[in-house]
């Protein structure tokens, strides 16, 4: 953290439509206009105030950090946080870090690293700026929290509290009574280093003591009470092992970790509003000391994702998991990350989403429709087409064999597309044929129709999409009366393209797979996790709001085009809705689809 390294220009920025301004935005504008950050030098990487002293002026206009705790899964708020960080260094020219909070070793792993990074790639976004990597993890700053520990200690802004837990806690004190004063706040710097390196050195029991910042034991606010910055944990971390049996706390590493790669906006959300002035407090007492430059990096707070029908608790989430209540981190119904992303949520509707619920400073609830329309939005132009029958009955065209030959099938194209953005070329058509015997949906039947309906009865004509026109002449039933065919005849020269095929007009066109070319297909029906809009508000029992009808796991005939698809790829079911080859169970000969979202909003109608 004390040798300079060379600065690479940053790439420019491209040209992009003006964004909706927010508080975030005015911030920085203000900023910019002032000054505030125009004097900072960068030394290449992380370090204190000598290391940036012998670096260049920053090219980053500015610098922000997305700085998640590897010790789970990240999820649709965290989403939100990636694009308002590394949105925003984009649009103003500037670089976002990516650090790894390490600072807890009980609860992280590599396993959690590796998916945050993949997620944040995923989303769109990187850490390399001009061929430097800003790719950080604070366990690397351990080395100087301790000497900034030891330099506050010096200065007499910090002692070792040797009070049990709960006598600390009795003596902070609430929101109606100040705190007492430690027995141990008294000592001298002296002896509060002594005690600090046995601490270091391991010579007492985890719990045994704490180094508490020496604020104000008296501050309406209670966490300028003589907060704990530091605490006695044996566990080996995934970084550095058992290098260290004393940790930072995250309100005391933070604001160092911020300082130390130079950020000038720190965002974060709400709960942390409360930690700001300690934010304020620390950064001023070390950058008086000497230890980091001036201006420090200043935090500003936007109000967290409340999405409904959703919980974002990592503890929770974690019990839907181990309690097996969901098939993994990963099942399309979370809303995780990796589970949006196998669910077939696309990056950009994550953006457009960020950004068109905006930042601001009070809470607020989204409706979960919101986040479905940006995925709609992004597929229309996107998704090929093609026709799926997920609750299938054969429809048997009784004088085909008399009218085309027996054992004929009849070529049929559609388009892959039917809207393609104008100068793009559309896509190859689908091809797929018809035969004697074709698979319809169940309810494009009725015996006696209600009012109103168009398809499948008795003496009623419709066309087959892309085929033919046909008209129904009953069905045959088994010995418990279910409908085991549809019986229909074709309509000679009326295949869809063909000259005169709108001679015969009809007021329904039904969806359908040959059975000569369709294929079977496992598709998983998902739907909302939670029947309450806020599962766990209030202190309610949110597994007592869990969808038992969430996934249904019906056997579908899919057209030919569909059984090439590959994982990931995104289709329209013609009528059904926007369907998703499963990331990790889909396999050629074996085809497994998600329902990603309906055609519209339907939930609760």
């Amino acid at each position: 953290m004390s040798t300079s390294t060379p600065v690479h220009p940053l790439p420019a920025a491209a040209p992009e439509a003006a964004k909706p301004s927010n508080f975030l935005r005015q911030i920085i504008d203000s900023d910019l206009a002032k000054g505030t950050y125009a004097q900072r030098r960068w030394g290449g990487s992380p370090g204190d105030a000598a290391h940036h002293a012998a670096g260049q002026p920053d090219p980053a206009k500015i610098r922000t950090r997305f700085p998640p705790e590897p010790n789970g899964y990240l999820h649709i708020g965290h989403a939100k946080s990636i694009c308002i960080n590394f949105g925003l260094a984009r649009d103003y020219q500037g670089v976002c870090h990516l650090r790894f909070d390490d600072t807890n070793p009980e609860k992280e792993d590599t396993e959690y690293v590796n998916s945050i990074k993949d997620s944040v790639q995923w989303l769109g976004f990187g850490w390399d700026n001009g061929g430097e990597s800003n790719l950080y993890q604070a366990s690397d700053y351990f080395d100087f929290m301790y000497r900034a520990a030891e330099t506050l200690i010096d200065a007499g802004h910090a002692y070792v509290d040797e009070q049990t837990v709960e006598q600390i806690r009795i003596n902070r004190g609430d929101f109606g009574k100040p705190g007492v004063d430690s027995p141990f706040r008294s000592r001298t710097p002296a002896d509060n280093l002594a005690r600090f390196r046995e601490m270091r050195d391991g010579r007492h029991e985890d719990g045994a003591m704490v180094l508490r910042a020496k604020i104000d034991m008296a501050s309406p606010n209670i966490n300028l009470r003589d907060p704990a910055i530091y605490r006695i944990r044996r566990a080996t971390h995934h970084h550095t092992g058992d290098t260290w049996c004393i940790y930072p706390m995250y309100t005391y590493a933070h604001p160092i970790e911020d300082a130390l790669e130079q950020i000038t906006h720190s965002f974060c959300t709400l709960e942390f509003e409360d930690q700001r002035p300690f934010y304020d407090w620390l950064l001023e007492r070390l950058t008086e000391g000497g230890l980091l430059t001036a201006p420090p990096p200043r935090q500003y707070e936007f109000a967290r994702l409340n999405l409904t029908y959703v919980i974002t608790s990592k503890r929770k989430l974690a019990q839907l998991v181990y309690d097996h209540k969901v098939s993994g981190w990963d099942d399309p119904r979370m809303p995780t990350i990796v589970g949006l992303r196998r669910r077939g949520y696309t990056a950009q509707s994550l953006q457009t989403f960020a950004e068109r619920i905006g930042v601001t400073k009070s809470d607020s609830w989204i409706d979960y429709s919101t986040l479905e329309g940006c995925l709609r939005e992004d597929l229309e132009l996107k998704a090929h087409r093609g026709m799926a029958v997920l609750n299938p009955v054969k429809l048997v065209l009784t004088n085909w064999d008399d009218v085309m030959g027996a054992g004929h099938l009849e070529p049929c194209t559609l388009p892959a597309l039917p809207h393609v953005p104008e100068g793009t070329e559309p896509p190859a058509p689908r091809q797929f044929t018809i035969g004697k015997e074709v698979w319809i949906e169940r309810e494009d039947y009725e015996e006696v129709p209600p009012k109103g309906y168009k398809r499948l009865f008795p003496g009623n004509k419709v066309r087959l999409k892309g085929g033919y026109v046909i008209e129904c002449t009953g069905a045959t039933k088994d010995a418990d009366g279910n409908i085991t065919e549809v019986l229909a005849t074709v309509v000679p020269d009326t295949k869809s393209g063909t000259p005169g095929s709108d001679s015969v007009k009809v007021k329904a066109a039904i969806t359908w797979v040959g059975v000569a070319d369709g294929v079977a297909a496992e598709v998983r029906m998902y739907d909302r996790l939670f029947l309450d809009a806020q599962p766990d508000a209030g202190g309610k029992d949110f597994i007592e709001s869990l969808n038992p009808n969430s996934l249904k796991v019906v056997t579908a005939i899919v057209e030919p085009s569909l059984a090439n698809a590959q994982p990931d790829e995104k289709f329209q079911f013609e009528r059904h809705g926007y369907f998703v080859a499963d990331r990790v169970d889909h396999a050629a000969g074996k085809p497994v689809f998600n329902l990603a979202v309906g055609l519209k909003d339907s939930w609760g109608k």
